[in-house]
């Protein structure tokens, strides 16, 4: 049973330092990205980075191009090869990783020189493409096969890029989508993460679910969506979205920005905020009670958070170290009420350095839930009945005995935070989470549907 009751989550605080990950982890996914080339019988591996794409590259390097496109080269032999435009020559990754550098401005902005570098078909040449040469290509997204033909050669990055790869290659064939090394959703590099790496996943979500938490508190009949999004502070990180504030109808186009649209009571809202390793979402109504909504939401409204409610809770006490994808995605549909709403994607997905990097959930998967894998309990309601909104979105991580023990060493101040966020999910809301499930932002599973009264939250029981 769901019931509405008077809960605020209490002040976990929020980090004082962003923790760094050190050379030797760098290198460590450098050396496992070679073997992984070794087993797909790559020799040369490029991976590709713009502005929006560049969470395989910061990755590798620690390095995301500002403005600009950049590419990274890697061969069997451990050379590494990054080129770039004429700005991030001031803005390159630490000397640690062991990156040769080389301008290529057409990775520029239009207007700016191009007189002081090669070609990028010498460049690829000298590296070691050529004929009879296997090269893989990665930027942010590989094909299932389904809607595409030849899914293994089909590429997302510039044609440019791929056209002088297959040239010098003498072989299309032998220039392949490489993406499935980091992104794979089963074993992808991405998908496992560090320590060090959870607890700037931490850091992350201490933020922006602190941002969403005092945006919350501001909602109110007659502000504007600008003003709820000042309340957004990404604690210095480069943002993995744009951040999202709507209300009335055009929270029906959930991925909106801010606009001088100001809220009025009945309204729906939408509120979302991401940044490198986390994102937080939060959706309701602009209302005190259910009495103070139209006579059509009246009955639905509250019937509809609250089953929302119980596919979170089915979803967060279903995933486990062990548990198959298709076993969270069938406690998810057990708990749903399919008269009240669908889903509008998977329920739940991978997070890292961008916010969404693959999906296990779906019907049937197979794929088995393991030890450093962070996870979004992204479950988006479409209403089947009148429109209306609501959204709990938080990040968790899973981490064995042997990590969580790490995480707790290395970072303590991280592993109070979780453990105060554990205790807070199980005591006041009623969600009963496996040991290994780590809760990463300052209101994991707290949802209060109605504004403004943002302590008036539903639980189990």
């Amino acid at each position: 049973m769901i019931s509405l009751s008077q809960i605020e989550p209490p002040d976990f605080g929020l980090p004082a330092f962003l923790p760094t990950i050190s050379p030797a982890e760098f290198e460590q996914r450098l050396d496992w990205t070679v073997e992984r080339m070794q087993r797909d019988k790559l020799d040369i591996l490029v991976v590709y980075a713009d502005r929006e794409h560049s969470a395989n590259l910061n990755f590798l390097t620690g390095f995301e191009p500002r403005f600009e496109e950049a590419l990274l080269m890697l061969d069997t032999k451990g050379r590494r090869l990054l080129l770039v435009g004429n700005e991030c020559l001031g803005y390159l990754p630490d000397p640690a990783r062991r990156c040769q550098i080389e301008l290529f401005q057409e990775f520029s902005l239009m207007g700016q020189p191009r007189d002081h570098s090669i070609s990028l078909k010498k460049l690829l040449a000298d590296f070691g493409v050529g004929r009879g040469v296997w090269v893989g290509c990665a930027g942010w997204k590989h094909f299932s096969g389904r809607n595409i033909s030849h899914s293994q050669t089909a590429m997302e990055i510039p044609s440019f890029i791929v056209d002088a790869l297959r040239v010098l290659a003498g072989d299309p064939e032998k220039v392949v989508n490489a993406n499935a090394i980091f992104m794979s959703v089963e074993d992808g590099l991405r998908l496992f993460n560090s320590a060090d790496q959870i607890a700037r996943c931490e850091y992350a979500s201490a933020y922006t679910s602190t941002s969403v938490r005092r945006a919350l508190a501001l909602l109110r009949e007659g502000i504007s969506e600008k003003e709820v999004a000042r309340q957004y502070d990404s604690g210095g990180l480069t943002l993995s979205c744009h951040p999202m504030v709507s209300f009335g109808d055009k929270a029906r186009r959930g991925l909106s920005s801010p606009s001088d649209r100001t809220a009025k009571r009945g309204d729906a809202f939408t509120l979302a905020f991401g940044n490198e390793g986390a994102l937080t979402a939060r959706a309701g109504v602009i209302a005190s009670g259910p009495e103070e909504l139209g006579a059509e939401l009246r009955d639905f409204y509250p019937r509809f958070v609250a089953n929302y409610f119980e596919v979170i809770v089915a979803w967060y006490e279903a995933v486990n170290i062990g548990a198959l994808a298709g076993e969270v995605f069938d406690a998810v549909e057990t708990a749903r009420n399919s008269k009240l709403f669908s889903l509008a994607l998977n329920p739940g997905h991978y997070i890292h350095l961008d916010e969404w990097v693959h999906s296990p959930f779906a019907k049937g998967s197979r794929v088995t839930l393991r030890s450093g894998m962070a996870l979004q309990s992204d479950i988006i309601p479409i209403s089947a009945g009148p429109f209306c909104c609501s959204n709990a979105e938080d990040g968790i991580a899973l981490a064995d005995e042997i990590l969580r023990a790490e995480i707790a060493a290395r970072h303590p101040d991280c592993w109070k935070r979780i453990t105060a966020r554990r205790r807070f999910m199980g005591e006041s809301l009623g969600i009963k989470l496996h040991e290994s499930v780590l809760p990463l932002g300052n209101m994991p599973g707290w949802l209060s549907p109605y504004a403004p009264a943002p302590k008036l939250a539903l639980r189990v029981g």
